[in-house]
């Protein structure tokens, strides 16, 4: 008689234990560098806060490959940002951090300075492992509770009450609540989710008065299109011949307007880690689906003479590489992943299979076609990946470079005008000083009959400029408790400089201190009153104007 009641009671506190979700004062969506400082400012303000994200490592590409930093000017660079540097800096400090070079042979140059400022205690060039390090103890540090191998339910998983999001909920049933939230992906599923407004491609010039928005065909400022090379370069199987049919990873299709909007994204690499040493080199793998005949357009790039295939193989600490796009031809797969930033998970994971077969195949190819001259084929050779880099994946970065994806429609939208000085910017929450830098878009047969990519443009901004709080911020009508200090509210081509990693952690700190001071004043994110917002910035390290001994930076080639 009294078992059964005593029974169920027990089954009913299973069931509620089971079903209750996680709660916190502010709940940040997705494991990169912004997540990380988002978390920890929230924590240094007195607030419960929790990392949910799909990665299972934290840093995102900076801890993913991208060691090299694209800092532009170092000065504005402040407060947790400038604190991860300055951690850097500590651990290769201790000479048992350099095992496979002695420090006094590095001497490398960052981006035009020091790569190891001893002045100012920090270093800006790293290996990935080391970057995972700095971010995995700070986790630990604050106390950070990081839930990994959390995947939002893009479908159904944002619960709003009314223009305040209540919960989000994981594939897997997972649930948390929370006062404010932080969408740190680069893709900006939470923010899409949640039903705010954003943007994909790249809009036309007239949309907000922009030289560089658009297609951009014929403007070719850096050195990855086919004007580098000493000879016109066919797209068609039998050069010359139309009829023959199109090479791979050519596009048939017109380009676009000049200055026309697209739905076209700039294209993805991995940032690998490679190393010449023999005692941690890796052989490139040859890889599932391997075609050499994708990379027949690479040959006659190699026969024309073009001999730049090593020029972005930046060199970072103990004898490795952050090795990037470069030339005509590269690990920029080039029109492969325009529906990258909306596709579902399983398109995505197709995407980015199809980007490693690319890109391994582009490396193989190099180091071991017969067709490829011979110089060339012997010094890719002697290359291979980093064996104590990334060694739960093969040595094969976990993160992709997305360099661009979905992009807030805010409270404010930083375009080229903001960054180019010809209008000011309302509400500094941190700076910014890198060009305005967007890899090519497509490759595509111009009218001559020959190929060429489009998309690639390097603008210096001519100095620091400041980022708008209200880019960081939907609309109030559309969500009142969400900031985005990563898919942040921008054009296309402000986005290009925008998208820098050290940027991303300074947002991601100004995102973290607005969410507690509305969670502290129970208001709208979007009504924190600025001048407590700046003078809480100002108190934590954040530089928000230029400082008077800033000089523009170089342009990035």
């Amino acid at each position: 008689m009294h078992v059964m009641p005593r029974l169920v009671l027990v089954i009913a506190f299973a069931f509620v234990s089971l079903t209750r979700a996680d709660d916190f004062d502010v709940v940040i969506y997705g494991g990169t560098s912004a997540a990380v400082t988002a978390a920890v400012q929230a924590k240094k303000m007195g607030k419960t806060a929790v990392i949910v994200c799909p990665e299972k490592h934290l840093g995102g590409l900076s801890a993913g490959g991208l060691g090299y930093t694209d800092t532009g000017n170092k000065a504005v660079i402040g407060g947790l940002a400038r604190d991860f540097y300055h951690r850097i800096w500590a651990y290769y400090d201790k000479p048992e951090t350099w095992v496979w070079q002695k420090k006094a042979d590095y001497g490398n140059k960052g981006q035009g300075t020091p790569a190891i400022d001893g002045a100012q205690r920090t270093m800006w060039i790293f290996e990935p492992h080391v970057a995972e390090k700095v971010f995995e103890d700070l986790a630990r540090e604050f106390a950070i509770p990081v839930h990994r191998d959390q995947w939002l339910d893009r479908a159904k998983g944002v619960k709003k009450d009314g223009t305040r999001i209540a919960a989000i909920t994981m594939l897997n049933g997972k649930t948390y609540t929370g006062r404010m939230f932080v969408d740190a992906t680069y893709e900006g599923d939470l923010m899409a989710t949640a039903g705010v407004a954003y943007h994909v491609g790249r809009e036309s010039q007239a949309q907000y008065g922009e030289k560089y928005a658009g297609v951009q065909t014929g403007v070719l400022h850096h050195r990855h299109h086919f004007g580098a090379v000493n000879a016109k370069i066919s797209p068609y199987k039998i050069a010359g011949d139309s009829q023959s049919g199109v090479l791979a990873r050519v596009n048939a299709e017109p380009p676009g307007a000049f200055g026309a909007a697209d739905k076209k994204v700039q294209a993805y690499c991995y940032r690998m880690c490679l190393t010449d040493l023999p005692e941690n080199r890796v052989p490139f793998p040859k890889p599932a689906g391997y075609d050499p005949t994708q990379y027949e357009l690479l040959l006659r790039i190699f026969n024309a003479g073009w001999r730049e295939t090593f020029a972005k193989f930046d060199p970072i600490p103990n004898r490795k590489t952050d090795t990037n796009n470069h030339g005509p031809f590269s690990t920029d797969n080039i029109g492969r992943n325009y529906d990258y930033p909306e596709a579902s998970y399983e398109r995505r994971r197709e995407i980015l299979a199809e980007h490693v077969t690319y890109q391994q195949g582009w490396l193989y190819f190099i180091a071991n076609d017969p067709r490829v001259p011979a110089d060339v084929r012997e010094a890719m050779s002697r290359w291979g990946l980093a064996k104590d880099e990334f060694k739960d994946n093969g040595h094969w970065p976990h993160q992709i470079y997305v360099r661009e994806a979905r992009r807030l429609i805010g409270a404010y939208v930083m375009t080229e005008n903001e960054l180019l000085k010809r209008r000011p910017t309302p509400e500094s929450v941190g700076m910014g000083s890198y060009a305005m830098d967007s890899h090519n878009i497509q490759r595509y047969i111009t009218p001559e009959g020959t190929v060429q990519n489009e998309g690639d443009i390097g603008v210096s901004t001519n100095g620091p400029y400041a980022i708008a709080f209200g880019s960081l911020l939907p609309k109030k009508a559309q969500c009142e408790n969400l900031l985005v200090p990563v898919c942040v509210s921008s054009s296309h081509i402000a986005y290009g400089s925008i998208r820098m990693e050290p940027v991303f952690m300074i947002l991601g700190q100004s995102a973290a201190t607005a969410a507690v001071m509305a969670i502290e004043a129970k208001s709208a994110v979007q009504d924190v009153p600025y001048a407590k917002l700046r003078a809480r910035l100002l108190a934590d390290g954040q530089v928000l104007e230029t400082p008077a001994d800033a000089t523009p930076a170089p342009k990035k080639k």
